[in-house]
C-alpha cells in the first residue's frame, strides 16, 4: 500500500490534470483523424477498436488506490467493448495523470495474442508519447492492433464490416 503522502500527491495530480490537458495533447482535429483511422481499420476485419483518454481517475478510484488497469477494465465494460459478435473488441486506454497506457482485449482476440504483444504495442505508444508525438503513437498502436485483428479476424471476400461500436475516441 502506498504511503499517505504518495496517495495525497496522486490525488492532487489527478485533480489537477483535467480535460484541458487532454485537449492540448489530443486536439479536436487529431481526434477526427483518429476516428477516421479506426473506421478504416475496421473495414479490414470484424473486430472493434475503441480509444479512451481520461485526464484523471474519479475520486472513488483514488480513495481505494485503484490502478489504471482497473479503470481500463471498467471502461472496457462501460463502453461495451466486450459486447461484439466475435468477442474481438480492443480498448486502448490512456490515463494522463498517471502517464499510463492500458490495452484491454476481449477473449476472442486474447486467445490469439499474448500479453507480450499487447505490452509491446503499449511500449511503442509510450516511446512516442514521451517525445510528444501523441498522434504518431496512437496511429502506430491502431496499425499494430489492426494487423492483429486482420490476421485473426479478417473479413471474408465481399463481406462488409458490421460497425458494432462508435469509432470516435472517448474523452473523459
Amino acid at each position: 500500500m502506498a504511503s499517505l503522502s504518495s496517495r495525497l500527491a496522486r490525488i492532487w495530480r489527478h485533480r489537477w490534470v483535467d480535460e484541458a490537458h487532454v485537449r492540448r495533447a489530443l486536439p479536436a482535429e487529431m481526434l477526427d483523424r483518429l476516428e477516421r483511422r479506426v473506421g478504416a481499420s475496421e473495414r479490414r476485419h470484424s473486430g472493434e477498436i475503441r480509444i479512451c483518454v481520461e485526464a484523471g481517475l474519479p475520486m472513488s478510484y483514488l480513495w481505494r488506490d485503484a490502478t489504471a488497469r482497473e479503470r481500463a477494465i471498467m471502461m472496457f465494460s462501460k463502453l461495451r467493448v466486450w459486447d461484439t459478435a466475435h468477442n474481438n473488441g480492443v480498448l486502448i486506454y490512456l490515463l494522463l495523470a498517471d502517464h499510463a497506457i492500458e490495452i484491454v482485449a476481449d477473449r476472442g482476440i486474447d486467445l490469439h495474442v499474448d500479453d507480450a504483444a499487447w505490452a509491446a504495442t503499449a511500449g511503442h505508444m509510450g516511446e512516442a508519447f514521451r517525445e510528444g508525438r501523441f498522434e504518431d503513437g496512437l496511429t502506430q498502436a491502431l496499425e499494430e492492433v489492426s494487423a492483429l485483428l486482420v490476421e485473426h479476424f479478417p473479413l471474408a471476400e465481399g463481406e462488409k464490416d458490421r460497425n458494432e461500436l462508435p469509432d470516435a475516441p472517448v474523452i473523459l
